[in-house]
């Protein structure tokens, strides 16, 4: 097989599939477009795997039929909360798509032995590196998750974890609904069509998204300071100043600043 890769993209493609324009242009080295990011993989083809890997087992099927590599794809949510295909599966319970990827070549974790039901690697694992049960998944979703995700054959890991007492997910403070809500508007740090971030509240969950991103919870720690889910160390800030509200990032520096305008 041979791989041309286009600015869409990667294409793979039989070799006596190509043109004979195209293959003579091969032979006398005249110039194939080449995508800006290779060796890269197309983000959005990555992005895809990570989010087909949360439930659809024939499209993680496909993807890693075409790119073996996109088993041990991971994509960053913002601020820094990676995810990878096998995570994704393992914290939404889906065994055989955890199962699928593991045979093609993504790393088993402590999350999918987790939900997988491997006791001895669970207990093995935490012994040799305690406190790891403390550690949080992807978006912040604890190892008991992981666990209760799992179902009847995760059900003894389950019954270990709830037994150390400490293998929740990031405590949260408390906040009022009314606080929240005052807290929800379009925020505006520069002129440009994407320099804006909207707060908004669904059920009780604050989330934090610019414009063309993905929307991230955020957890509350006290005095209307978040962190966004999967990323414990970023703090997002909120002040009343001159009769608005100013929202500040840190991570762990000030990165942004931005004041409510609607």
């Amino acid at each position: 097989m041979r791989h041309l890769f286009s600015r869409r993209g990667f294409l793979t493609i039989a070799a006596s599939t190509l043109s004979i324009s195209r293959a003579a242009a091969l032979q006398q080295d005249e110039a194939v477009p080449v995508s800006d990011i290779f060796p890269r993989q197309a983000p959005d083809m990555v992005r895809e795997m990570v989010t087909v890997a949360h439930g659809n087992v024939t499209r993680v099927r496909e993807l890693v039929e075409a790119h073996p590599s996109l088993a041990r794809a991971a994509w960053d949510w913002g601020f820094g909360d990676y995810e990878d295909a096998l995570g994704a599966a393992s914290h939404v319970g889906n065994r055989a798509i955890a199962e699928y990827l593991i045979a093609r070549g993504a790393r088993p974790t402590l999350f999918s032995a987790t939900m997988l039901g491997q006791l001895d690697v669970v207990k093995q694992f935490i012994a040799a590196n305690p406190g790891a049960q403390r550690i949080p998944g992807p978006h912040s979703i604890s190892l008991l998750s992981h666990a209760k995700a799992g179902g009847p054959a995760a059900k003894p890991v389950l019954d270990y974890l709830e037994a150390l007492g400490d293998a929740g997910g990031p405590a949260s403070a408390p906040i009022s609904a009314d606080e929240l809500s005052s807290l929800t508007g379009r925020y505006v740090f520069g002129r440009g069509p994407t320099e804006w971030i909207d707060v908004t509240l669904d059920r009780g969950q604050l989330s934090f998204m610019r414009a063309g991103a993905t929307a991230r919870g955020l957890i509350h720690v006290g005095d209307r300071a978040f962190h966004p889910a999967g990323a414990v160390a970023v703090r997002i800030r909120f002040t009343a100043a001159s009769g608005s509200v100013n929202l500040t990032i840190h991570d762990p520096s000030l990165v942004l600043a931005a004041v409510r305008r609607s």
